[in-house]
């Protein structure tokens, strides 16, 4: 087993990561930046440093004052957790040069499955349908038109090298595709550094659904089961669950076939997602594989009882997986709501602040992953998320009954969240029956907008 592991990520991550760690009596390296001196993460290991000022690129994409750090304290191993790192090819080649272990794929994996054209490529090659479009990266916005002629409008222009939403930009007709295609090849160059773009029918309001993946070394590859990511803003995920209501149990075997093997085409180690666009018809198809641990990963964790950090700990140190496919078994119904500092009434502004007073929710069948504490800084530098709230429950009606009495004992105050909103989601009809998909939010954003002031005004006029 590894003895001890340096952690290039910060905030609630971090501490998941830290806390695996500590109950398989692995010891742990936080690096901070400036802004994070007083964070969690840096308090809670077993060693801590810090890297570098408080934008990011000058701390936690610093490639070299990370490396130095883990080799200065001895460390074998680094865990990129998500974001960041996570996802840089070139960083887990350095890794392994360094004579460190990359917890993940390797980097020629994570280059592969980077470029979603090629992730296109191999998905095709391992027979796992993909929607119809551009078989590699266009080369002007000229063959864009003409692509989308052929297959069809509305059509989606996504960055070869894109993650998270970023670098993506709709078509509905000819006369979107120019503007569409400036946009998304600037922002793809701005996040990304690859103005690199390729061309996908858009199906129109499909459920996105995900296949949690486990692979090792000794060749064995096992999904866990769907997450349903639907509920989404700007293609940033806000609720998911498993399992998905929109599956049945022969779609879902079919799709957890097709994960498993495109993972296997890639010659996949680690924990990865393979995610999914499901049309109202039943059909469905890959869209990309995210190569490392996902934010929503306790969602699978609690319907599964695996854990899936011990788990990439497990294959980086060359050990195999504990379990096999057949004995992954789905109990119950989870649910996780992301809590983020940001204000739904100003188009999700971003909020960052000192958290004057948190109160967490408990009781049965309840988990809160955070980084927070009362009196702690949530800096404008990073991403808004500041804590993930998760239910587990026999059924999907409980599950969400739970969910419900845990974001109204949730308090965060000292700045705006979405706790509000993410309530009352759960309390749509829509979202209740599951028959929402990818378009709930822009249908429902101002209705549920609308009953966030109703019920502001209703308590201030109790009070």
């Amino acid at each position: 087993m590894l003895k001890r592991v340096l952690i290039a990520n910060r905030g609630e991550i971090a501490l998941r990561i830290i806390r695996a760690c500590r109950e398989l009596g692995i010891e742990t390296v936080a690096v901070w930046s400036q802004a994070d001196e007083s964070a969690l993460h840096a308090q809670m290991a077993t060693r801590s440093l810090c890297i570098g000022p408080a934008k990011a690129a000058d701390s936690y994409l610093n490639q070299d004052a990370i490396l130095s750090a883990a080799l200065a304290t001895g460390c074998d191993a680094v865990h990129p957790g998500y974001g960041f790192l996570s996802e840089n090819p070139d960083f887990a080649d350095r890794c392994v040069q360094a004579g460190l272990k990359y917890i993940g794929p390797a980097g020629d994996v994570i280059r592969r499955l980077g470029s979603k054209a090629a992730a296109r490529t191999l998905a095709q090659s391992a027979g796992v349908p993909v929607v119809p479009g551009s078989d590699g990266p266009l080369k002007n916005v000229r063959q864009a038109q003409k692509l989308a002629g052929e297959v069809g409008y509305p059509v989606l222009l996504k960055a070869s090298a894109g993650g998270g939403g970023r670098g993506m930009r709709q078509a509905d007709g000819p006369e979107d595709l120019d503007r569409a295609w400036q946009e998304a090849r600037a922002e793809a160059v701005a996040c990304f550094g690859d103005g690199e773009l390729y061309l996908e029918k858009l199906v129109v309001n499909p459920r996105h659904i995900e296949f949690q993946i486990m692979a090792d070394t000794q060749g064995h590859v096992v999904h866990l089961g769907e997450r349903d990511c639907s509920i989404q803003r700007r293609r940033q995920k806000l609720v998911e669950e498993s399992p998905s209501k929109a599956l049945t149990p022969a779609l879902r075997e079919e799709m957890g076939r097709a994960a498993v093997a495109a993972a296997a085409a890639a010659g996949y180690v680690g924990a990865g997602t393979v995610e999914f666009v499901l049309a109202p018809d039943g059909s469905f198809y890959f869209i990309e594989m995210n190569t490392r641990i996902q934010v929503e990963h306790p969602v699978t964790e609690l319907v599964t009882g695996v854990d899936l950090v011990k788990e990439q700990l497990r294959v980086a140190a060359g050990l195999p997986l504990s379990f096999a496919q057949e004995s992954i078994e789905v109990s119950g119904h989870a649910i996780e709501c992301r809590i983020n500092a940001e204000d739904p009434e100003r188009n999700f502004l971003p909020c960052p602040g000192t958290t004057a007073f948190l109160h967490l929710p408990g009781g049965p069948g309840v988990r809160v992953d955070t980084a927070l504490y009362t009196g702690c800084e949530v800096p404008p530098y990073y991403d808004s998320l500041v804590a993930k709230v998760l239910v587990h429950a026999p059924t999907r009606l409980e599950a969400i009954r739970r969910m419900r009495r845990a974001l109204e004992e949730l308090i965060i105050e000292g700045y705006p969240t979405n706790t509000s909103l993410a309530h009352l989601i759960m309390h749509d009809a829509e979202f209740v029956r599951g028959q929402y998909d990818t378009g709930y939010l822009d249908r429902n954003l101002e209705k549920l907008l609308e009953l966030a002031r109703t019920c502001d005004r209703l308590m201030e006029g109790a009070s």
